[in-house]
C-alpha cells in the first residue's frame, strides 16, 4: 500500500518494521516527529529520555541485552551522546543499534551547520544517507541488519529537506506485536563491553579490521541490496552524490549518469574509481562538507568540480545547483528556469521575525529583566526563551547551547565579572543539561542568579513532556520531579517561586535574587505554556482608546496581539495601541504596564 510520508515518519515506520523493540530520544528539530511516530505502534517501548546522551545509553543497554534499538536526535545532539558513541563503536553492539542524526543544513532551527557524516568517519562506523522517505524506510532494516553483521553502532543520517517532506512509501498496515521481554542476559567470555584502557587497546586494531569488513560491504552487498546504485546515461558528464543532493542531480543534470551513494561511509573506494574510468568529467555534489570529494582527492581519483562550484555552507537547491553547472560549463544556460529563479528570487516576502506567542509565561519575566538589564550580564540557553535576545527585551549577551548558560554565567563571576549575572534555563533543558552546571555553581559559591523558566513542557520543539511533567511520550504517568526541592537538595540556600504573569512580583524577585551573596540564588518562574492544558485562558484584553495615551508601553512586552491602531494622539502624534481579539489570552501583562489604566478585560474598562 502506497502512503504519503514525510521521512520522519519512514524512518520510525522503517524501525517498526525491521523489528526495533526500544526508542529513546532527546526532541530536536527537525528530528522530533520519529518518536512520537514510532511510539505510537504497537509492541514496542520509546521514551524521551533527560538528554541526548542518556537516549543513546538507554539504546545501548537494550543492544547488549539483544534488542534491536534505535537512539534518536538532532544534529547538535550527537555532540551530547559523542562520549559514549565513540565508546560503543569500540565495544560494538549485541542487537542492531542506529542512531538517527538529523541535520540541520541552512541552520533553521539550529545553532550550526555541522554535518555529522564526519562523526562516522571520527568514530569508525557505518553511516547511511537516504535520500527520500521510501529510502528512509528501507535503510532502516538494512542499517539494523548492518548492525548486528558487523557488530557496529550505525549512524542514519537524515536532512531538514528529508525529515520534513513527504514522498511516496511502501508502507506496512501495522499489525498487533506484544511487546516481548528479553531472554537472559549472556555475559560475554571474553569481555569487550567493559571498556577499560587495556580492552581499548585491544578492540582498536578489532574495530579497524571492521571498518575494511564494512567498507567491502559498500562494494558489493550495499549495489546487490540498491544501497549503492550506478544510474548510466550519458558519459560525458558522471556525478557522485548522496542523500537528498541526488534529487538536486537528477533535476538539474538529467542528462548525466550518477553514482549515487546510499551508504556515505565507508566509501566503496574501487567502484567510485571503476565508476570514474569510465566518465570523461566527474563531479561530486553533496550538501555541506566536501565529506566525499576530499575522500577522493586523497584516494587519487580525479575531480573535476566539486565544492569550487557548489555551495559550502546551506542547504542546497535547485537554482544554486544549476548555477554551479553552468557556472562550470557543465549545462547550457536554460534561459526560461534562470529567469524563473531570477524572479521567484525577486519576490519580497514579508520577514516574519520570531517572537514568544501571545500569552508566553516567558513575557513578564524578559519585561522585567530587560528594565535591570543595564546593572547585569544575561548568559541565555536554548529554548524559547532564546527569543529574549530579540526586540524588544534584547536581554540576552551570550548564548551557546544546552545547558552553556549556568556555566558561562559562573565562569564570568569567578574570572572578576563586575556585573551581576542572570543565568537564564528552561525546565526541559535544566533536566537536559542544567544540573551538572548548578552542581558545580553550588559548590564554588558562583554568585549568580539562575532563572528557571518551567512552563510545564518542551515547548519550543512542540509541547514535549519531560521529568518535570511526570507525564511520559506514551502517555502513561511517571514521575514528576519538582524543581524547588531539587535545587534545593542539591545545596541552593536561596530558591524563590514566581508567578510567570505578575510583573511587579518579578521585578522585586529578579533584584532580591541580585542581592543574594552566598553562592547561586535560584528563581522558579512558574506558568504553563499557552499550548498546554495546563494553561488557562481568561478574558480577553481590549484599549480604551479614551485613556490611551500612545506612549508605547504595551509595545515594550512584545505581545504580537498588540497591533497599532488607526487612532493617533495628538499630543505625541503617535498611534494609540488596539488588541486583536483572535490572538489575546488574557494573561494582563499588558494591562499591568500600562501607566494610565487603558488596557483591561473586555467589558470592565
Amino acid at each position: 500500500m502506497k502512503r504519503l510520508l514525510s521521512g520522519n515518519e519512514a524512518f520510525a515506520l522503517g524501525a517498526w518494521e525491521a523489528g526495533v523493540q526500544y526508542a529513546a530520544a532527546y526532541p530536536g528539530t527537525p528530528s522530533t516527529e520519529i518518536l512520537e511516530n514510532f511510539a505510537r505502534y504497537p509492541g514496542v517501548k520509546a521514551e524521551w529520555a533527560s538528554n541526548e546522551k542518556v537516549a543513546l545509553d538507554n539504546a545501548i543497554g537494550a543492544s547488549f541485552g539483544g534488542a534491536r534499538t534505535m537512539a534518536v536526535m538532532k544534529h547538535v545532539g550527537v555532540n551530547v551522546a559523542a562520549d559514549s558513541l565513540m565508546s560503543v563503536s569500540y565495544t560494538g553492539v549485541k542487537g542492531g543499534l542506529v542512531l538517527i542524526s538529523a541535520d540541520d543544513p541552512g541552520a533553521f532551527s539550529s545553532q550550526n551547520e555541522q554535518d555529522n557524516r564526519q562523526y562516522a568517519r571520527f568514530g569508525k562506523f557505518p553511516c547511511f544517507d537516504p535520500a527520500d522517505s521510501e529510502e528512509a524506510r528501507q535503510f532502516m532494516g538494512v542499517a539494523l541488519d548492518v548492525s548486528e553483521q558487523f557488530h557496529t553502532p550505525v549512524l542514519m543520517r537524515s536532512t531538514t529537506r528529508l525529515s520534513h517532506s513527504k514522498s511516496a512509501v511502501e508502507a506496512t498496515v501495522p499489525g498487533m506485536r506484544e511487546f516481548q521481554p528479553l531472554p537472559p542476559f549472556e555475559r560475554e567470555a571474553e569481555i569487550t563491553r567493559v571498556i577499560l584502557p587495556a580492552i581499548a587497546r585491544m578492540r582498536h586494531p578489532v574495530i579497524e579490521r571492521r571498518l575494511l569488513d564494512v567498507q567491502q560491504w559498500a562494494e558489493t552487498t550495499a549495489f546487490e541490496r540498491g544501497i549503492n546504485r550506478v544510474e548510466w546515461n550519458d558519459k560525458a558528464l558522471g556525478i557522485v552524490t548522496n542523500g537528498i543532493a541526488y534529487q538536486y542531480a537528477r533535476e538539474v543534470l538529467p542528462h548525466a549518469s550518477i553514482l549515487k551513494l546510499g551508504m556515505s561511509y565507508p566509501l566503496p573506494l574501487q567502484a567510485i574509481r571503476d565508476f570514474a574510468a569510465q566518465v570523461e568529467t566527474l563531479i561530486v555534489l553533496e550538501e555541506l562538507d566536501p565529506f566525499i570529494e576530499d575522500q577522493l582527492k586523497a584516494a587519487g581519483i580525479p575531480v573535476a568540480h566539486g565544492k569550487d562550484i557548489f555551495p559550502l555552507c546551506g542547504e542546497l537547491t535547485l537554482a544554486n545547483v544549476r548555477h554551479g553547472a553552468v557556472q562550470a560549463g557543465l549545462l547550457q544556460n536554460p534561459k526560461s528556469k534562470i529567469e524563473n529563479e531570477a524572479v521567484s528570487s525577486a519576490l519580497i516576502v514579508p520577514a516574519r521575525p520570531p517572537a514568544l506567542c501571545p500569552g508566553c509565561p516567558h513575557r513578564a519575566f524578559f519585561y522585567a529583566l530587560s528594565r535591570n538589564k543595564r546593572k547585569v550580564v544575561i548568559p541565555g540557553d536554548i529554548g524559547c526563551y532564546s527569543m529574549g535576545v530579540l526586540a524588544p527585551f534584547e536581554a540576552m549577551d551570550m548564548l551557546i547551547s544546552m545547558g552553556a548558560g549556568i556555566g558561562m554565567g559562573h565562569g564570568f563571576k569567578q574570572a572578576g565579572g563586575q556585573e551581576g549575572v542572570v543565568t537564564i534555563i528552561g525546565d526541559s533543558t535544566f533536566f537536559h543539561a542544567g544540573m551538572a552546571p548548578l552542581a558545580s555553581a553550588v559548590y564554588n559559591k558562583a554568585n549568580i542568579v539562575v532563572a528557571i523558566l518551567d512552563n510545564r513542557i518542551t515547548a519550543m520543539t512542540g509541547q514535549q513532556h519531560n521529568p518535570g511533567t511526570g507525564t511520559t511520550l506514551q502517555g502513561e504517568e511517571g514521575r514528576h520531579i519538582d524543581i524547588a526541592p531539587l535545587v534545593k537538595a542539591m545545596g541552593v540556600t536561596y530558591v524563590e517561586e514566581v508567578n510567570a504573569w505578575d510583573v511587579n512580583a518579578m521585578n522585586k524577585a529578579i533584584r532580591a535574587a541580585l542581592k543574594h551573596e552566598d553562592g547561586p540564588a535560584v528563581l522558579i518562574v512558574r506558568g504553563a505554556c499557552v499550548f498546554t492544558p495546563h494553561f488557562h485562558y481568561q478574558p480577553r484584553m481590549e484599549v480604551d482608546l479614551e485613556k490611551c495615551v500612545a506612549c508605547g508601553s504595551c509595545f515594550r512586552v512584545g505581545c504580537p496581539a498588540i497591533l497599532k491602531s488607526e487612532e493617533i494622539y495628538p499630543t505625541n502624534n503617535k498611534p494609540k495601541s488596539s488588541i486583536d481579539p483572535l490572538l489575546c489570552t488574557g494573561c494582563t501583562v499588558c494591562m499591568q504596564v500600562c501607566p494610565t489604566q487603558a488596557i483591561a478585560p473586555v467589558g470592565e474598562g
